[in-house]
């Protein structure tokens, strides 16, 4: 290590970015701030900042979305970070050579935020409004929503966004809204009633779903938690 010399290499800074998303009405929303300094002062972007000498890189993420939305730390420990990729492109923040680990969740029930640290301001913005950001957040929001279309066709994480006991068609409503496609009910409901362990049945009356026809069988989770086979994005129909 006598050779070492850390001043031979430029500084760089590493920070992180959050692409947290839910359903809210019928929509998919991704959690966005505005920005309240500068650079890009004003702007919409995903929850982030500077990871401290001492954090690792998910400590400094939750730290951040605590401080900049609003949400209670007890939220912010709960949640289920995934890591979705790191950020290295040499000019990607004006400021200095900046590498941005980023994380990606879907989550359910989430509370309404509210701006703190340098943001002035943190919302939920349905997906489809939510470019441009500032930064390559926009790149970033890209490919969070890749990896979580995914995550629905290997896990049973939709099933979480229904309440306790639940039609199969409340349930292909979570999937078109995040995968942003027009299912085929009768494919839609053979898939899932042959996947071990996705879902199973209520027992009792089935309740009526508003519409015309027989009342609606009624469905909770089941004990599994990955889909086996997947339950693949259809090609070519998009809604």
């Amino acid at each position: 290590m006598q050779d070492y010399d850390p001043g031979a290499f430029p500084p760089f800074a590493v920070t992180v970015d959050l692409a947290v998303c839910t359903v809210r009405e019928q929509r998919l929303h991704v959690l966005l701030v505005r920005r309240g300094e500068d650079p890009y002062k004003g702007a919409w972007a995903l929850p982030g900042g500077f990871v401290r000498p001492r954090e690792s890189a998910e400590i400094a993420a939750r730290r951040e979305l605590a401080e900049e939305t609003g949400l209670s730390q007890r939220t912010v420990e709960h949640l289920h970070l995934e890591q979705l990729r790191t950020y290295s492109d040499p000019d990607r923040d004006p400021r200095m050579r900046v590498v941005s680990v980023a994380y990606t969740a879907l989550l359910p029930d989430l509370p309404e935020p509210r701006g703190g640290g340098d943001a002035a301001h943190a919302q939920w913005m349905p997906l489809a409004s939510a470019s441009p950001l500032a930064f390559d957040h926009d790149r970033i929001l890209a490919d969070a929503y890749e990896r979580i279309g995914a995550k629905l066709e290997y896990t049973c994480l939709a099933t979480s966004f229904c309440p306790p006991e639940f039609t199969l068609g409340e349930l292909q409503q979570v999937y078109e809204t995040v995968w942003g496609v027009e299912l085929d009910r009768p494919n839609f409901r053979r898939k899932v009633l042959t996947t071990p362990g996705f879902v199973e049945a209520v027992e009792g009356a089935p309740r009526r779903t508003g519409g015309r026809g027989k009342p609606a069988a009624l469905y909770r989770a089941g004990a599994a938690s990955a889909l086996h086979p997947p339950l693949l994005r259809p090609e070519g129909r998009q809604s």
